[in-house]
Parts: C-alpha cells; structure tokens; sequence
C-alpha cells in the first residue's frame, strides 16, 4: 500500500484523467459491438413479465392485512385493481380526464366506472402505497440481483419544458430530486429515494432503504458529488466503492487511502469499472423519455408515489445486456 501525499495524488489524478479518454476513445470504436440478438431474446421476456404483472400486483396485494369499519360502503376498487389503475396511468402519461376517458373504453378490465378524481386519489392512496412497496420487492425477488450496483441522482420538472441538468442547481424549488441505485447484473433498480430538498437527501434515503430491506449490496460506482469521506462512510465498510477524487483532493482519510490504492494499482482497469456508472445515467435518460420528465402533481405525497411508479415501470421493463 503507497503512502499518500498531496503530490502523489495529484499524480494519480492526471493518471486517471488520461485513462478516462483513452477508454472514451475506445468505447467509440467498440459501438458496434451490441448483442443485438440477445437483447431480441429478453425483450420478449418482458413481455411475459407483462402479462403476469395482474398477478404480480395481487400477490402484492394478499400480503397487506387490511382492517376496514363494519358499516359504510365497500370501496369501489379493491387494492390491486387500484394499484393496477395507477400503473397504466403512469405509464399511458395521461391527464386524469383523458385517463377517465380511455378508462371508459377498457371498463370490463375494472369493472367498475372509474373518474379522473378516482385515478388522482389513487396517488395518495394508502393502500396503493402498500401494494407497490410489495410489487417493487417482490420484482427484486423473482429477477434476483446481484449486489454490483451504480448510483446516481437526477431531479424531476414541476414545470413543461424545464431541464434539471441545465438549472436544477439553481432552481432546486422548481424541482424533486431523486436518487436510485441500479444493478449493474439485471439492470433493476434495487433502491430509490426521493426529496423535495437535496439530492443528497435522496441519496440517504435510497440507502436507508437498502439496509433497512437487507438488498444486496456489496460494490457500487457514484459521481465525484458523492465524493466526500462522510457519503463513502456512509456507504459501510464492506461495500467497495469506486468514484473518482476531486482535483484539490487533500485530506485522505481511511476511506480514500483505499479507494485511490485500487486506483494506483491499475489506474486503467479502475477507470474501466468506473465507467460502468454510466448504466445510471444511461437510465434516468431512457425513463425520461419513455415515462416522462415532468411530475404533474399538485401534492408532494403524490408526487413522491408518482416518483416510486416510475422506479417500478423502469424495473417491468428493464433489460440488460452487457456489450462484448
């Protein structure tokens, strides 16, 4: 093990710095280089995911030990068919009167007649909140993961036409930040957490979930903001973390005397697993785009469950396939 010093990290910065664009460059090249037959194979696999999801949802559902009032109605939905009526409107990215409309036409699936406050009421619906608890878990289990994870935050509009990325820091109030750790194996996402104040907040959050649920965690990457020795000891000591020091790094620490010994063993193979982050942003991209950028709710414990819908239609639909 190397003794640090200021000069030598220093040194090892520019080492990584020139390994990162000599993986870039070669990343380029290897472009075409994509299992696209194997990536055939698992798409269908999806869509079998899909058809069991109704069953999925009601497993999820029989776990939840519901105590209701002897008198009054029974409610409309039960808590699966409720469950189920929030997921197609995540994923249809519908307002709720044109979801009250489309619902019309798909009546005998519900059974019921559904309006557009029914569905909204479904996003603070305790019961929904339950059974999606189970549902995420449940999808974890069945695909089983691996322990070998990426992380990374993102933030949601609240606004039409707005862009975290380009005002997020500035304008965090126009804003919900998110954080979710994905699998680098199965490509799932194995925790999540979300803030209306910081990222950080949902990075502590999404950890909290996976300890408290004992998920696999063994190893993950994170970006130079989750740098500093309070997140990496935050982590654990038996979790290996891989992230890249900032420039005026100085004071060490434990946890940096490890991280930048793996670095200065083999700074070329350290970058190359640093590089498999990019599998988190790659997602949060893809999610965008095919769930949606902007969160339309009004309240923020509806938004928070609009949130966690989108982490479970990413972990229905996920596919991994690792490029030779």
């Amino acid at each position: 093990m190397m003794k640090l010093t200021r000069k030598r990290a220093k040194e090892l910065y520019e080492v990584l710095e020139e390994e990162r664009e000599r993986i870039r460059e070669k990343n380029k090249e290897g472009k075409n280089q994509y299992p696209y037959q194997e990536w055939e194979r698992q798409r269908k696999e999806i869509v079998e995911r899909l058809r069991k999801l109704p069953e999925l949802v009601k497993e999820a559902a029989s776990q939840l030990e519901i105590k209701r009032p002897s008198r009054g109605r029974d409610p409309k939905l039960s808590p699966a068919q409720k469950t189920m009526l929030f997921l197609f409107a995540r994923l249809s990215q519908k307002s709720n009167r044109d979801m009250e409309a489309m619902i019309a036409l798909l009546g005998p699936v519900f059974d019921v007649e559904v309006s557009y406050k029914t569905v909204e009421r479904t996003y603070s619906d305790e019961e929904v909140k339950l059974v999606l608890h189970n549902l995420f878990l449940l999808l974890l289990e069945e695909k089983g993961v691996s322990g070998d994870c990426s992380g990374d935050g993102t933030g949601y509009s609240l606004q039409t036409g707005k862009h975290y990325r380009s005002e997020g820091k500035k304008h965090g109030d126009k804003y919900r930040h998110v954080f979710r750790f994905a699998d680098q194996e199965t490509g799932m996402y194995v925790a999540y957490g979300y803030s209306n104040k910081s990222e950080k907040e949902a990075f502590r959050k999404a950890l909290a979930f996976l300890k408290e649920h004992e998920i696999p965690f063994h190893k993950v990457r994170l970006d130079k903001y989750y740098s500093n020795k309070k997140n990496i000891r935050e982590l654990g000591r038996d979790v290996e973390v891989t992230v890249l020091p900032k420039k005026n790094l100085s004071n060490f620490g434990h946890e940096w005397h490890q991280i930048l010994n793996r670095a200065n063993e083999d700074p070329y193979s350290f970058m190359k697993d640093y590089f498999k982050r990019e599998l988190s942003e790659a997602y949060f991209g893809a999610d965008k785009e095919r769930f949606g950028r902007k969160i339309p709710q009004r309240r923020e414990d509806r938004r928070e469950v609009a949130d966690f819908g989108t982490t479970i239609l990413h972990n229905l639909f996920s596919i991994r396939v690792v490029p030779t």
